[in-house]
């Protein structure tokens, strides 16, 4: 178990002022069986009006709404957090679960991805129904055979897409991670939160196996213990977006300049 500080900053600069902004954040971590957070803070600037509350998937969100013109807009967030208080979380059940089985958008397989799985079938020397040997095994493999290459895919970057070009990012790892499970029919979900020693937001999967979901970080090839802090989990990385929202009164589009600092410490 550790005790960690964490610091999330995001800011984003518009190059021209826009107004009647509607905000949703994702970026508050929240108790589970896996870590108690602590001392929570955070600070949203500008805001008229902001309140919190869950979201379908059971993510703490911030709502908020500023009508007046600005040209940035900062979240900030600090709180210490107890992680690895658990290996797993339980909430939910087996039918609830189920709804992560399926394929989304960013995770539907293509040829490579299919022909990779299918290398990954006759390598693997396991039981076919011990699901936790087989998610780690898939975990070892890719790790082995995909390459980590910052700013190689963009937000919108598909598992098969990235995948076929043979590197990609976190959030690459877990769509191609997440598009091998689901093809054994293993429920299993993204989720976006922080790491130790990393200086930007995390990107990893959970996937659901006798009544508990455990986490997984193929990027890292880990195994989830007490140095990630979950912010919120979904189908695929749309469900997990720290910032979404609209605003309006530009005479063109707007062009956003996002910044996003992220630092985790080990508590003195």
């Amino acid at each position: 178990m550790k005790h960690l500080c964490f610091h999330y900053h995001m800011q984003i600069d518009f190059d021209i002022p826009v107004k009647d902004h509607h905000f949703t954040l994702k970026c508050l971590p929240k108790d589970s069986r896996r870590q108690h957070i602590e001392k929570l803070h955070y600070e949203v600037f500008p805001n008229r009006f902001i309140s919190r509350s869950g979201d379908s998937f059971g993510n703490e969100c911030i709502y908020g709404v500023y009508e007046d013109p600005h040209k940035e807009f900062l979240i900030d967030v600090k709180g210490e957090a107890l992680c690895g208080l658990k290996e797993y979380e339980t909430e939910g059940n087996r039918t609830d679960a189920n709804f992560f089985k399926y394929q989304t958008a960013h995770t539907v397989p293509g040829a490579n991805i299919e022909k990779y799985h299918d290398e990954l079938i006759r390598r693997f020397e396991g039981s076919q129904d011990r699901v936790r040997e087989k998610a780690e095994f898939y975990m070892k493999c890719l790790h082995e055979d995909y390459e980590y290459k910052s700013g190689s895919t963009r937000i919108a970057t598909t598992a098969e897409e990235a995948f076929s070009q043979g590197c990609g990012v976190c959030q690459d790892f877990a769509h191609i991670f997440l598009s091998l499970l689901r093809m054994e029919k293993i429920p299993c979900r993204y989720v976006t939160g922080m790491l130790l020693g990393e200086g930007l937001s995390h990107a990893w999967i959970e996937y659901f196996s006798d009544g508990l979901w455990i986490a997984l970080d193929p990027t890292n090839e880990k195994v989830i213990s007490d140095e990630h802090i979950k912010i919120a989990s979904g189908r695929d990385y749309s469900d997990c977006r720290i910032n979404q929202g609209v605003f309006m009164g530009c005479d063109r589009e707007a062009k956003q300049d996002q910044q996003i600092c992220v630092s985790v410490e080990e508590c003195v």
